[in-house]
């Protein structure tokens, strides 16, 4: 029941990534406590969607432009060859043989592809980035310098990473449904499909012990699709460009077009020498991918079809008006608002300390990625009115549903009762995302949380534990913990925890958390706060990675006894939790139910077919090479320049570059990857495919399919997507596979790696 709680444990590394959103959240019933909010995300699998549900998806005709997300099973559908694709669809995806999706990977909770026989891997900078801050030190600063790997021996790993592969997939839709038709309670409903969905993963994974399964919900309450994937957990880094290039132009830029970043890394997968997934080991062998991807050196064009494979998180084109005035007055202004304090109290604690600048880098990186994102969120919803738009259309919806009597019958009171539980969700707001956010807030607390549910979940058989805790992922678990650890700051802790519990202090009476009452005197609110917090932080034994380990251990009971202020604070804080779980696993179920009636409904008003909401399963996208006008009398143009980055550069900063790229620029040295074109070295592309968080490191492909760049953004204005896609505004950003080569070869001296890649010198 805590599953929220576990996702927020482990530190990832990501992504545009950036707002990446898990399915397995404790608040799903509002889709407001995201998970994976793009910077600390659990070993969560992306699998493929290979969709059989024909009461939703079938035969596609003229979709609105709003759905470009497309499951693979309906690219036969998709008009591709009139959009400029040259190669057979069937080449895209093939389900009865070999084709281009086998060269696609889920790596670290972002898209990666191969790139050659010896299991290369292209992704993003930032994708990579908490491996690389979790391998340098003071002495050996991978994040400012870079890597290079010149053999395999020297590549080193990638801490947390792991790599996924589907091997098969299987729509169990009528399985689990059959299951719980005579289940009319909500929250019964619920957790029988939640045990239904562990059984079936429990069949899987006991008839094949080398695969990792996992179903996942496709359209709420309706569609469940079970998927089977390799795990390679052996990912070691290759090559990652200096800071000075992988994140030209930091938080600025971020978000923004035009961009001049070289957002890309490569890393490598291994495993043993009889094939199979292993833990780090120099005995591993480099994995031969069955499809890797070919690279095109000559790039791409103005106009030029582009499409792109990859693993979208989360999108909400499918919720309701509340949903979005959920997140318009609630969920983005107050994460935007925390996430700001956090990150300036983080800069202004590493401005004098290198080693701790370091550690605490990759959190700053993950919160500064998410505020800015949910900043461009609030923008488009209040300037596109979002919300009146879509309860305009709801009005319509229901005036549909009023006009038939049987429609009435079944669908009359569905956009109500949706409001109704809405409006009780409006008022529980700053108490629900608080706790959202509070285990995130405070490493010790989540530390605390991973061995109390560690505690609980070893007293079940292996089948029923929650993934982070069955045997064959314990390791795995245990790696996350390190890396935590190695981000870990007290005085960070310290601070961000004091500034949950002040705001816990002035919550009205109805929405108390009995756990902050009982360690404040509401008197004297703020000396209460420092005393406990002088208390519980206090030679906290938590701090002490061999003692938490030791932890893991221990039973439920023994934790209990503890005298560790911060886990009598945890064990009061899941009473309340656990006294709200039914009420909560009501809301859930019902909203389920809801959710399955408004797309039902939908269907039969819109006369038309739709694709479900991205949820972190392969999709495909695509689009051209295309510029647009973010404001009146203004055109962006979609390449830019080597010329931009010596242009942006004289500002210094986040605009600092290596002394070799100017060196380079000035001699007019881009070797084979000059643009006569643009006469000059291309560095940035920007395209109207439909993407959202989880879709960096997406291979950009041509109309060959053949790899001419890695997406890593969207546009300002294009963070919006998550709720609409326009074509006006609509724009994904990716760096243009002319600089990737450039780079490796002129900066890092890594031609070893264009050998590899088939780049002829």
């Amino acid at each position: 029941m805590y599953s929220f709680i576990i996702n927020s444990l482990f530190l990832n590394k990501s992504s545009d990534k950036k707002v990446k959103n898990s399915k397995k959240s404790k608040f799903k019933w509002s889709e407001i406590m995201i998970t994976k909010l793009g910077i600390y995300r659990n070993k969560v699998i992306f699998p493929i969607v290979i969709l059989s549900m024909t009461i939703f998806l079938s035969a596609w005709k003229n979709p609105d432009p709003e759905e470009g997300m497309y499951p693979l099973s309906e690219i036969r559908h998709l008009a591709l060859k009139e959009a400029g694709l040259k190669i057979d669809p069937v080449d895209i995806y093939n389900p009865k043989g070999i084709s281009l999706i086998d060269a696609l990977v889920n790596v670290g909770g972002c898209t990666g592809s191969f790139v050659s026989e010896k299991g290369l891997i292209i992704t993003n900078h930032h994708c990579v980035f908490g491996a690389l801050q979790a391998a340098s030190t003071v002495e050996h600063d991978y994040i400012e310098n870079g890597f290079i790997a010149r053999t395999h021996e020297e590549e080193i790993e990638a801490k947390g990473m792991t790599c996924q592969i589907t091997e098969s997939y299987e729509d169990v839709s009528e399985k689990i449904l059959k299951a719980v038709s005579a289940i009319k309670d909500p929250a019964e409903r619920l957790r029988a499909i939640e045990k239904e969905k562990k059984e079936l993963v429990r069949l899987a994974e006991d008839k094949d012990r080398t695969i990792k399964a996992e179903v996942s919900e496709m359209f709420e309450g309706k569609t469940y699709i079970l998927f089977k994937y390799k795990e390679i957990k052996d990912v070691r880094i290759v090559y990652v460009p200096p800071r000075s290039i992988g994140e030209f132009g930091g938080e600025s830029d971020n978000w923004i077009w035009p961009r001049h970043t070289g957002d890309f890394s490569f890393l490598r997968a291994y495993v043993s020498k009889d094939g199979k997934s292993a833990s780090y080991s120099k005995d591993n062998v480099p994995f031969k991918p069955k499809r890797y991807l070919k690279v095109n050196a000559n790039g791409v064009d103005e106009n030029d079809f582009v499409f792109i494979l990859g693993y979208p998180g989360r999108t909400f084109r499918h919720k309701p008006s509340e949903f979005l005035e959920y997140q318009e007055k609630y969920q983005l202004p107050y994460i935007s608002k925390l996430y700001d304090f956090q990150i300036e109290t983080m800069q202004k604690m590493g401005e004098n300390n290198h080693g701790l600048e370091i550690r605490l880098a990759s959190r700053i990186k993950g919160l500064s990625n998410v505020t800015k994102n949910y900043k461009g969120k609030l923008k488009g919803l209040r300037e596109l009115a979002l919300v009146e738009k879509k309860k305009a259309e709801e009005n319509e919806l229901q005036a549909f549903i009023d006009s038939d009597k049987q429609l009435k019958s079944e669908y009359g009171s569905m956009l109500s009762e949706t409001a109704k539980i809405y409006q009780e969700m409006f008022k529980n707001a700053k108490r629900d995302l608080w706790y959202g956010q509070i285990y995130r807030s405070s490493t010790l607390l989540r530390l605390s949380s991973l061995a109390l549910d560690y505690a609980i979940e070893r007293k079940k058989p292996d089948s029923e534990r929650k993934s982070a805790f069955k045997e064959k992922n314990i390791s795995d678990t245990r790696e996350n913990i390190s890396v935590l650890y190695g981000q870990f700051s007290i005085e960070a802790d310290k601070i961000f925890f004091k500034k949950m519990l002040e705001d816990a202090a002035v919550f009205t009476e109805d929405l108390r958390v009995e756990a902050v009452d009982k360690v404040i005197n509401r008197k004297q609110v703020e000396a209460s706060i420092d005393d406990f917090i002088d208390r519980s932080f206090s030679a906290n034994k938590l701090t002490d990675q061999s003692y938490f380990m030791g932890l893991l251990e221990k039973s439920y009971e023994e934790l209990e006894r503890l005298d560790n202020p911060i886990i009598k604070f945890d064990l009061a804080l899941r009473k309340q939790l656990s006294e709200n779980d039914n009420k909560i696993k009501t809301i859930e179920g019902k909203l389920d139910e809801l959710s399955a009636k408004l797309i039902e409904v939908k269907r039969l008003w819109k006369k038309q077919s739709f694709i479900p909401d991205a949820n972190s399963t392969l999709r495909l996208t695509y689009g051209h090479i295309k510029g647009y006008s973010p404001s009146d009398a203004v055109y962006l143009s979609p390449i830019t320049t080597l010329k931009g980055v010596i242009e942006k550069s004289f500002r210094g900063g986040e605009y600092n570059i290596p002394k070799r790229l100017r060196e380079l620029y000035d001699k007019k040295d881009y070797g084979k990857f000059y643009s006569k074109k643009i006469d000059d070295l291309p560095v940035a592309i920007l395209y109207d495919t439909d993407t959202s968080g989880g879709n960096s490191g997406s291979p950009i492909m041509n109309a060959y399919g053949e790899l001419i760049g890695v997406n890593y953004d969207r546009t300002y204005e294009a963070t919006i997507n998550d709720y609409a896609w326009n074509e006006n505004y609509s724009r994904s950003i990716g760096v243009d596979i002319r600089y990737v080569l450039w780079v490796t070869q002129k900066i890092g001296g890594a031609d070893f790696i264009l050998n590899e890649l088939g780049i002829k010198l």
